[in-house]
């Protein structure tokens, strides 16, 4: 099948609050800072609670990693294909409303359940901590995904946060349906606690990734190093494609032996939620165009520059016909 999309990503379609908060008052959540944590509906309403007792101030965005990267994407001109799961609510309709607006491909059906959200915590030094109750998110199953979609796709970009729970097995199974039709694997490990809670199954697993996408911490996690020329080189042994994100130091691509650094664009912090998730957007638009990994990455560096220096994953604010004559 002639390959029409760029990029297919399988995600946890949930709403993003963000909340600016000081130290004190996110210890109070008993949340660990710079961390993502999975919370049940009881969990969920406490959170809620005590944003409401500090009186804290709200702000709704569409988001979730793999969505946050196909929005990227879109805006950088890639086809891209959106599979999700969104409740029965108006939390559900303003999803898929923002996705088609972004000029993301909308295959997000709906559950009775409510829409998954997450509560980003963000903290003066820009830190963002998650709190995540999944919804309806978790209701994706395998007929929500066509075949047809994954084989017309050049890459399938899943997030490491569907390695949580139950659609362990369904993104094991699209990436089996992605290697059988030729289709890139691509993998964003999204975050250290997933790590930890699923080192073994990690260890095999990233080998189906032809391009893995990881941030220091969770380099560290994985590989037990803080040395990130190490991790980055031992990675590489398990995939064609490794890039490590170093925050103000930049990055790191492996490909086979080599390591190509790329240097941080200087940016004014504001929050650093989507960081990484725009970053990939960016490599993986120079990586379908036949770009070097080194113009890629810069793509990826720059573009993500551009979202810190806003509160919230605020793409369409971004002249992204300008970034990309600077690189």
């Amino acid at each position: 099948m002639k390959k029409t999309n760029d990029v297919i990503s399988l995600g946890n379609a949930i709403m993003d609050l963000l909340i600016e908060i000081d130290d004190k008052k996110l210890l109070d959540m008993n949340l660990k800072k710079g961390e993502m944590h999975l919370v049940d509906e009881q969990r969920a309403k406490e959170l809620l609670q005590k944003i409401r007792e500090h009186q804290l101030t709200v702000e709704l965005c569409p988001g979730g990693s793999a969505a946050n990267t196909l929005r990227g994407l879109a805006l950088l001109g890639a086809n891209v294909i959106l599979c999700g799961k969104v409740g029965e609510d108006r939390h559900g309709e303003i999803y898929v409303e923002e996705m088609k607006k972004h000029g993301v491909q909308s295959k997000i059906n709906s559950h009775h359940s409510s829409t998954g959200h997450a509560l980003a915590f963000i903290t003066p030094d820009s830190e963002r901590t998650f709190s995540v109750h999944l919804g309806a998110a978790i209701e994706l199953e395998q007929e929500d995904i066509l075949e047809e979609d994954i084989a017309k796709s050049k890459i399938l970009h899943v997030e490491g946060y569907l390695l949580e729970g139950r659609n362990k097995e369904l993104m094991l199974r699209c990436i089996s349906l992605a290697k059988k039709h030729h289709t890139l694997v691509s993998i964003d490990l999204a975050d250290p606690g997933v790590i930890r809670r699923n080192k073994e199954f990690l260890q095999g697993f990233v080998s189906h990734a032809d391009i893995l996408f990881l941030n220091e911490k969770e380099a560290e996690e994985f590989t037990g190093t803080e040395n990130c020329i190490e991790a980055v080189e031992g990675l590489a042994k398990k995939c064609r494609v490794v890039v490590v994100k170093v925050g103000k130091e930049g990055s790191l691509i492996a490909n086979n032996e080599t390591v190509i650094k790329i240097e941080a664009y200087p940016a004014q912090v504001v929050d650093t939620t989507g960081a990484g998730d725009t970053y990939a957007a960016g490599f993986l638009y120079g990586y379908v165009c036949g770009w070097s990994l080194e113009k890629s990455g810069k793509l990826g560096s720059l573009f993500a520059s551009k979202i810190i220096e806003k509160k919230g994953v605020k793409l369409k604010e971004i002249d992204v016909g300008k970034i990309k004559k600077e690189v």
